[in-house]
Order: structure tokens, then C-alpha cells, then sequence
């Protein structure tokens, strides 16, 4: 009993040796730390702003393009009221034919319309983490955060305005 008891006093004293001495040095070293605003940085980002605009009228022309199929389908409905059983129901057939498509053009744009957003927003994050990563590299820095993942840091830890300047710059 005493010999184990001795064989783990010698283990925690050597243990806390081997952090004093050893330890002192892995802690030595000061880091140098930053953080990014990425909601800023990709608001702020010429290139962010230029897909915006392309987006917005790719999607105001789809938006065109559909209310034709909706325009077609409400001047069906209108005729057929006037229309008897029989006629309404060959009418009908029809209307249901062009709602189908209106639906399939509809799942369509979407799916282009979403693929098109996640590759310039995936064009969008690269050129981000590109410039962050030459950057850091550049000015010494260890450890670089998102700033949303921070709760408090002091301002001049802030790299986002520069992180703007430089992806603005390269993009020219």
C-alpha cells in the first residue's frame, strides 16, 4: 500500500515539475490575434454588390417570364366561365395543363436560381478566405476569429476594415 501510495507521490511531484519547467515555455509565447466580420466584409465587397445586381434582374426577368403564365391562366378561367358544363370541362383540361407547367417552370427557376446564388456566394467565400489568409500571413497574425464567434474583443483586434480594402483592390 505505501509503496504504491510513495510510486504516486513521486509521479504527481514529477508530473508537476515537468509542467513548471516545460510548461513555462509552451505558454511563453504571445499570440497574435484578430478578427473578421464576415457579414460586413461580404456586404462591403464590390463583388458581393455586383452579384446582387445581376441576381435581382435575372430574377425580376423569371418573375416577368412567369407572370405571362399566369396572365395565360387567369384568361382561361375568365373564358370558361362563360362556357357550358361540356366546354368548361375541355377548358379545364387545358387550364390544368398550363398550371402544371407554370409549377414546372416555377421548380425550374428555383433550381437554377439557387444554384447560380450558392456558386457566387461559394466564388464569394473563397475570395474572402483568400485575401483573410494572405493577410494574416502577411502581418504576423496566429489566430484570426469570425467576429460572430467572439463575445468581446477590443476594436483594434478589428481586421475587417482592411480585409475590405484589400478584396475591393484585388478585384480591380
Amino acid at each position: 500500500m505505501f509503496k504504491r501510495t510513495g510510486a504516486l507521490v513521486a509521479a504527481v511531484i514529477i508530473a508537476a515539475v515537468c509542467v513548471t519547467f516545460i510548461g513555462v515555455d509552451a505558454f511563453a509565447k504571445e499570440y497574435k490575434i484578430g478578427y473578421v466580420d464576415l457579414a460586413k466584409v461580404s456586404d462591403e465587397y464590390a463583388k458581393t454588390k455586383d452579384f446582387e445586381k445581376t441576381f435581382e434582374v435575372q430574377v425580376k426577368a423569371k418573375d416577368s417570364e412567369r407572370q405571362k403564365f399566369v396572365d395565360e391562366i387567369r384568361k382561361l378561367k375568365d373564358a370558361q366561365a362563360l362556357l357550358s358544363d361540356k366546354a368548361k370541362a375541355e377548358k379545364q383540361a387545358i387550364i390544368d395543363g398550363k398550371i402544371t407547367n407554370l409549377q414546372e417552370f416555377d421548380r425550374k427557376v428555383r433550381d437554377e436560381l439557387i444554384k447560380q446564388r450558392n456558386q457566387m456566394l461559394g466564388e464569394i467565400q473563397k475570395d474572402i478566405d483568400t485575401v483573410i489568409s494572405a493577410y494574416s500571413k502577411e502581418a504576423g497574425y496566429d489566430v484570426v476569429l469570425i467576429k460572430q464567434t467572439v463575445l468581446f474583443a477590443d476594436s483594434d483586434l478589428d481586421l475587417t476594415t482592411e480585409v475590405v480594402k484589400r478584396l475591393n483592390a484585388a478585384k480591380r
